[in-house]
């Protein structure tokens, strides 16, 4: 089975991302990270059916929130390079590939 890890960024935009939604809604902040684990699992289950968006790295799209997994897929583990909202600054990630 393989493992994920995130980079170092991508967990801080979940951090950020998910006490946004708390500040606005209690409980909210707990549902994108519900959401964000849902997606990991669906990736682990099907790493390879998600859209391409570069020769390497495909995007899982989250259910209920407009948030994107940027992840690469590599033989012994998954790597989630961004949690990229939908709306913004497409492809900022695109430094964390060096």
């Amino acid at each position: 089975m393989r493992q994920v890890t995130f980079h170092e960024d991508a967990r801080a935009e979940l951090a950020e991302a998910s006490h946004y939604y708390e500040d606005r809604v209690p409980g909210l902040g707990q549902a994108l990270i519900d959401d964000v684990e849902n997606g990991v699992r669906e990736i682990l289950e099907h790493p390879n059916a998600c859209e391409r968006v570069s020769k390497s790295l495909r995007r899982k799209l989250l259910n209920r929130f407009p948030y994107g997994l940027i992840y690469t897929v590599e033989t012994n583990h998954i790597r989630i390079m961004a949690i990229a909202h939908q709306k913004r600054r497409p492809e900022y990630w695109r430094y964390r590939l060096a």
